[in-house]
């Protein structure tokens, strides 16, 4: 599978030389392990892959005993693993062999070795983990600053199309969104293409099912199976917080399918308080399983200096995997769901699919998610409701912040949006709708396709 993370990598290996470690945080099941060895693969004279997941701990034990005699201890990797590693020569060299830690999480000393390793400069060093930041996993360790952290996300629109043996579309797509020109012909074929990313999902083993097999129910089992992972997570890392954290975890398609789709916490617990399950949220947030959406209580620069952390929207990182988790009153997706889904039949829950791909979208293309909510009791104008805010790259003195409203049916209201355009003109930049059909432009709103959110 052709993912874009490989670039990074190459960038980082040319431009560092070195100087730092390259630390690849994301969900289980994304590709972290696979494309890094691909990487190594490819990139390097040979390697070494240590995986704390499962290696025998007489090797976690190396890094106890030969950090302060790294000949000893690269002499030890290479007798245990067989792979012998060559080191660089100077100084303004690229490495010739790379360690790569994977599942540094299981080993939070060789994560606090980096410090070491990377002085040394003999060898690169590539690590991959999930629930990287929880206290458990820190834990009586200095962080390495010598650490260069990226973060990955499953399978995007494009790398989707990749995966299935388009790769033209994409950049006709972009094309047409830099000009603002509707896809016309074209539109059909990318909305086709749009349906069975949102079903299928993100995740590499779910998408390289698809591809081999085009069928649903067996794609719908290696959801299911990520799903019970995650689930054995909760219950095996969460650290006290496994009862709250599986809770947020089987009560999110629930909360999705309201009209609001804040998270209400008395659905968990009568008089429940986010101070009792901010933990929770956050275990679940570095784990990768969910994309938090938070509340700004104004649409204006400085998103984050506004924002309402009490009140949030609570997506999952995989709309694939929201998918079965929501509909598994038999324990899997029949196949006429899936069907109903594809050509567009179903009559409810789509728009909590269509909002949690935007979410899924936005956040691969780095932005933070924040929704603007008002719901004023004495003033109809402001109250209000707005999907999701998004900044742009370069902070003017004005329009910074472009509205978002996600629309899913065809026929939709625009009065909150309207409303905030009214009330925030000033601050805000180009406001979008985006929708099953192809662009248009009108009354200064641009209306685009859901396949074009990427590139906002």
């Amino acid at each position: 599978m052709k993912r874009k993370i490989y670039d990074k990598l190459l960038e980082w290996k040319k431009n560092h030389k070195g100087d730092t470690a390259l630390l690849i945080e994301g969900a289980r099941r994304i590709g972290k392990s696979y494309i890094v060895e691909e990487f190594a693969r490819k990139e390097y004279e040979s390697y070494i892959l240590v995986d704390f997941s499962k290696v025998n701990p007489q090797v976690m034990e190396f890094f106890n005993l030969y950090l302060d005699d790294l000949d000893m201890l690269f002499m030890n990797l290479e007798l245990y693993f067989r792979r012998k590693l060559t080191p660089r020569q100077t100084k303004g060299e690229e490495a010739r062999s790379l360690v790569i830690f994977d599942e540094v999480q299981f080993c939070p000393r060789a994560r606090a070795a980096i410090k070491h390793l990377v002085a040394d400069r003999r060898y690169d060093y590539i690590e991959t983990g999930s629930l990287i930041s929880i206290k458990k996993n820190v834990k009586d360790i200095m962080l390495p600053s010598e650490e260069h952290a990226i973060e990955m996300f499953p399978m995007d629109f494009e790398e989707f199309l990749w995966a299935m043996g388009d790769e033209m579309l994409m950049s006709y797509i972009r094309m047409r969104f830099d000009k603002r020109l509707p896809m016309e012909a074209f539109h059909r074929r990318a909305m086709d293409y749009f349906r069975q990313y949102l079903i299928v999902g993100g995740m590499p083993q779910a998408v390289q099912k698809y591809v081999e097999t085009r069928d649903f129910e067996k794609v719908d089992e290696v959801k299911r199976d990520i799903l019970a992972l995650y689930r054995n997570d909760i219950h095996k890392y969460a650290d006290n917080q496994e009862t709250k954290v599986a809770a947020i975890f089987e009560e999110i398609p629930g909360q999705l399918q309201k009209h609001e789709k804040k998270f209400v916490l008395s659905a968990l617990q009568s008089e429940a308080r986010m101070r009792d399950y901010s933990q929770a949220f956050f275990w679940l947030s570095d784990a990768k399983i969910i994309n938090c959406c938070y509340n700004s209580t104004e649409p204006s620069i400085g998103l984050k200096l506004n924002e309402e952390r009490t009140t949030l929207k609570c997506y999952m990182g995989d709309t694939g995997l929201l998918i079965s988790h929501a509909f598994d009153e038999r324990g899997i997706v029949s196949a006429d769901l899936y069907r109903k889904l594809m050509f567009d039949k179903l009559e409810v829950n789509e728009g909590m699919l269509v909002e949690n791909i935007v979410a899924q979208m936005l956040r691969a293309t780095g932005h933070k998610l924040y929704f603007f909510s008002n719901s004023s009791r004495t003033s109809a104008e402001d109250r209000m409701e707005i999907d999701f805010l998004i900044a742009k790259p370069i902070t003017t003195s004005r329009h910074n912040i472009s509205p978002i409203e996600v629309k899913s049916g065809q026929r939709y209201t625009l009065n909150s949006l309207r409303k905030c355009i009214a009330k925030y003109g000033s601050q805000l930049s180009t406001p979008y709708v985006l929708h099953d059909k192809d662009m248009k432009i009108e009354d200064g709103i641009v209306y685009m396709p859901l396949y074009m959110t990427p590139l906002l």
